[in-house]
């Protein structure tokens, strides 16, 4: 499945579901849903809870990235982190803020 999130203030920003599912949760809102709105006044929380879960990720890595850890061990390809996937959506986030535009996904 993919989710496309949609914002007249800019491009649409299209991801598979699970990650769209992730994303949603980290800002609050049901990930089940198939169609929904992050209005206006939503929008600030749904930044800083979004970029909250970036830096937390980060600090957990201590400054490495990931994909250092995971090309070794694993010998395949690297991991894609939190923040790889979650800056398009962010960046689409504050240009509807900017604005002043709602983001829809499923619509």
């Amino acid at each position: 499945m993919i989710i496309t999130f949609k914002s007249r203030a800019a491009g649409d920003v299209i991801q598979f579901g699970e990650v769209a599912k992730r994303l949603l949760g980290i800002i609050g809102k049901n990930a089940d849903s198939t169609t929904g709105i992050i209005t206006v006044e939503q929008l600030p929380d749904a930044l800083a809870r979004l970029k909250a879960a970036v830096a937390a990720e980060r600090a957990e890595l201590g400054g490495r990235s990931r994909n250092d850890d995971d090309e070794e061990q694993q010998g395949g390809p690297p991991a894609i982190t939190l923040s790889q996937r979650a800056v398009p959506l962010i960046e689409l986030m504050e240009y509807a803020l900017r604005d002043k535009a709602p983001v829809t996904w499923g619509v």
